[in-house]
């Protein structure tokens, strides 16, 4: 007999399950497209996360340089 609480725990434990089921995944991301953010506004945007120290130098002039090398 499924009584509203063995639903609810089911749900929980499916939610739970789901929420887990994330966390090993690869932590590499790649983005491909387009994007009608220019490139000044980027590099701004990059400078702002370096200056938080939110990235490292190295990330930074990595960053930059993909950017610069992108076609207008």
């Amino acid at each position: 007999m499924n009584t509203p609480r063995t639903v609810l725990h089911a749900v929980v434990l499916a939610v739970a399950l789901a929420g887990l089921a994330g966390c090993g995944s690869d932590p590499k991301i790649t983005v491909s497209g387009t994007t009608s953010v220019s490139k000044g506004t980027e590099l701004a945007d990059l400078q702002a996360a370096l200056a938080a120290a939110a990235i490292s130098q190295a990330e930074y002039d990595k960053l930059r340089a993909i950017i610069l090398k992108r076609p207008n």
